[in-house]
């Protein structure tokens, strides 16, 4: 167990990551990748991946091997989400680029009665990212 995830043996004698696969639907056809991330104390072919499966709604998140990984990313499908990629945020199967920083203020009313006029407010830097095909989104810097 790795990460508080299992491996499972491979017949001869060898861990394998499980595959990338929805554990209720038995396939990886309707899987949606939502993110890959390294996984340092691991071999570079293993990464980290969440995924959703599109037919049933299941979350999972486990480490995987990238040729399994690839197989399913591959599908033209896969290019019309959000996929966070490492450090990068990728739509339209291309990374997203910064598109400018700016300074938001978050606010709410102190006290929910009538006439509160004081407000708790909290400024947050943000970045913008852009996609080639006009999505656009804002994260915390």
């Amino acid at each position: 167990m790795v990460f508080g995830f299992h491996f499972r043996d491979d017949g001869a004698g060898r861990h394998r990551v499980m595959p990338v696969m929805c554990g209720n639907c038995g396939t990886d056809r309707h899987l949606i990748i939502r993110s890959v991330t390294d996984m340092p104390a691991q071999p570079p072919e293993v990464a980290l991946v969440s995924y959703t499966c599109s037919r049933c709604g299941t979350f999972d998140e486990h480490p995987a091997q990238v040729a399994d990984l690839s197989l399913v990313l591959a599908r033209p499908e896969q290019a019309g989400d959000l996929l966070i990629f490492g450090n990068n945020y990728m739509h339209c199967g291309q990374p997203m680029k910064k598109a400018g920083s700016e300074l938001r203020k978050l606010s709410a009313p102190l006290s929910t009665e009538d006439g509160a006029e004081d407000a708790l407010g909290v400024y947050l830097s943000i970045r913008v990212l852009r996609c080639v095909c006009g999505f656009q989104m804002e994260l915390p810097e």
